[in-house]
Parts: structure tokens; sequence; C-alpha cells
């Protein structure tokens, strides 16, 4: 009997652990499908127009764009963000001070940035929309053996090789590696950016909260009905009914 109720307490632990991590792979599930979503995009449906002016409002709407889109979306499905509107409308956001409505703020934007950063960071980390985009200003002359008095009508093709003057496909090699190491390089940046700056943001909530970590974590799961540190709690629970029984339970599983 004791190691049946030890199994049936670790495994009530782990649900508890993932129900708390609640945000976290919900988080995890949209930027997944943002990535599904946007390497489809590249496969299916992504179709540089390899001209000069074109190339540059083709390649920032295909990352632009949709990171807007997934943008609106994920700040209009937070229910967060309705309830801080009908406070505002109904209240004049009275009952917010400076601190929490900044951080109900912040909790709402950052919720809705995931899928767009996603979308942005792969985008740049595959690299056919930017070298779409910036493709025609790359400068001839610093590619070496490249001919000269060529200009950006010219550049603006190799996104597309077959588009490519036979006497300069030799040089698109060249051309895309760079472009590409340019587009990888800016995604990589944006990630360590993104990075820093939730480090930081979770930091300094640490350091505002008058709770401890332990102590924000209870009252965190507590709110929900589900406290944390749920063998004391029972301990506690039991300890105020009186009841001897349950609490000799409690000792069989813990010896």
């Amino acid at each position: 009997m004791a190691a049946v109720a030890l199994v049936t307490e670790n495994f009530k632990f782990v649900s508890l652990f993932f129900k708390s991590k609640d945000v976290m792979i919900f988080n995890g599930l949209i930027a997944l499908g943002t990535v599904a979503s946007q390497t489809a995009y590249n496969v299916f449906a992504f179709e540089c127009p390899c001209s000069p002016g074109r190339n540059y409002l083709y390649g920032l709407a295909t990352i632009g764009a949709p990171a807007l889109a997934f943008f609106l979306v994920g700040i209009m499905m937070n229910n967060s963000t309705w309830d801080l509107v009908s406070e505002c409308r109904l209240r004049s956001c009275r009952k917010l001070s400076g601190a929490s409505a900044f951080a109900l703020l912040g909790t709402i934007v950052g919720r809705g940035l995931v899928a767009p950063i996603t979308w942005v960071v792969f985008s740049l980390l595959q690299g056919q929309a930017y070298m779409c985009a910036f493709s025609e200003f790359v400068d001839p002359g610093t590619v070496e053996g490249f001919p000269s008095g060529q200009g950006p009508k010219v550049m603006a093709k190799f996104p597309c090789q077959s588009s490519v003057p036979t006497e300069l496909s030799s040089f698109g090699a060249e051309v895309e590696r760079r472009l590409k190491f340019e587009s990888q390089l800016t995604g990589w940046l944006l990630v360590a950016v993104m990075s820093v700056t939730v480090f930081l943001t979770l930091c300094l909530k640490r350091c505002s909260s008058p709770l401890g970590y332990q102590q924000e974590n209870y009252w965190s799961q507590e709110n929900k009905g589900l406290p944390l540190y749920s063998r004391l709690n029972k301990w506690a629970t039991y300890s105020l009914e009186n009841n001897v029984e349950a609490m000799e339970k409690e000792m069989d599983v813990i010896s």
C-alpha cells in the first residue's frame, strides 16, 4: 500500500509540474507551429520576383507581414488583453497601479511576440527572403572577378539562378553565400538580443517581488487550487482536522 501511495503521489507531482509549466509548453507549441508554417511557405509559396525594387518590397513583406499578423492574433487571443480593455473601459484603469499595468502589458506583449519572433528568426536563418530583398544592393565591385559595369538590375536576378546571364552564373554561389551569411548573422544576433532581454526581464521581476522564489511559485499554484507543497499542505490540513489516520498513512509513505 505504501508503494502504491508513493507512486500516486509522484504521479500527482509530475502532473502538477506540467500544469505549472503550461505557459512554457503553450509557447513551445506556438513556436513549433510557426516554424512549420514558415518552412511550408518557403517550400511551396515563396517566389522572388528577381526585379529591382520589387525584390526589396517582397523580401521585407515576406518577413514582416506574417510577423505582424501573428503578433496581432496573439494579442487578440490573450484573455488578459480583453480583461485589461474591460477594466479600462469600465473603471478607467483606476484599480491598476503603474507597476501592475506595466507587468500586465509586458505579459500580454511577451506572449504575443513568441510567434512573430520565431517567424522572423527562422526566415533570417533560412536566408531566402533576405537574399531576395538585398541582392540588388550587393556591390559587384566587392565580388572578386566580377565583370565591371553591372548594376542592380543584374544583381537582382541572382536569387533566381535561371534568370542570371550565363557568363555570370559562376558568381551565383559567392553572392548567395555572402547574403546568407548576413542573413544568418542577423538572425543569431536577434536570438541573442531576445535571450538577454528575457533574462533581464525575469531578473527584474524576481528582484522586484516581495516574495521568495518558492513562495511565489506556491502562491501562483494556490491561486489555481494546486499547491506546490502538496505534502506539507496536506499535513497542515490533517493537523487542523485532527485526522490521525491520514497522518499515519503519510508517515508510512515517507518511511
